[in-house]
């Protein structure tokens, strides 16, 4: 009996070990013409295993690639795509920067903060009056979101001002709209027992 550990390591364990030895087979025939067939054959055999790459626009130049790979770059066969290199699949990605912002109030997100700047930009009147009203709005809400709790307007339009630098500000008496609650996250809808046999006494 074979085991999985007496076996070699599979070099791409997604397609199973007879992949690899169709594969392995196929490298073995001299005929040119014989091995590119042989090729063709198991292309089919991978779509099928892997039917999720159909959705890939390029799945069968992907395929093409599998097929190299699990050859070790070594199946030489006429293919429709340029064989890819070792080096293509083992250079990793570069690294993307992650933003390095510090955002003053974790709760109230960036966006807010740029929202305020551009608010304190604007020309004193009632567009501003009502923009900054929504900055307010916006900031209950977010409040709710991560503390859950019940909010006043009172608190919201001391955080205003504290996190505008004093530049935002509106009458203590200004009515934020009612939050009462988050919409709630849908729950799966349990399944009734089915009535089983009852046994005659």
């Amino acid at each position: 009996m074979e085991y999985n550990t007496q076996l070699s390591k599979l070099r791409l364990p997604e397609y199973g070990r007879n992949i690899q030895r169709m594969v392995d087979h196929a490298k073995g025939i001299e005929d040119r013409e014989e091995r590119t067939r042989a090729a063709n054959t198991i292309i089919q055999v991978m779509g099928s295993l892997n039917p999720s790459l159909r959705e890939n626009r390029d799945f069968r130049h992907k395929l093409w690639d599998h097929l190299q790979l699990i050859a070790d770059f070594s199946l030489d066969v006429d293919s429709p795509y340029p064989t890819p290199s070792r080096e293509q699949f083992q250079t990793k990605p570069s690294r993307i920067p992650y933003p390095q912002t510090k955002i003053k109030v974790q709760h109230y997100g960036k966006i807010l903060e740029r929202l305020m700047i551009f608010a304190i930009e604007m020309e004193e009147g009632e567009k501003k009056t009502e923009f900054v009203k929504q900055i307010a709005n916006h900031m209950k809400l977010c409040y709710l979101t991560w503390n859950k709790d019940s909010v006043t307007d009172a608190l919201i339009l001391h955080s205003l001002r504290e996190n505008s630098g004093g530049l935002l500000s509106l009458p203590d008496d200004t009515l934020l709209a009612e939050i009462k609650e988050l919409p709630a996250k849908s729950t799966p809808v349990k399944k009734k027992k089915g009535k089983g046999f009852k046994s005659k006494s």
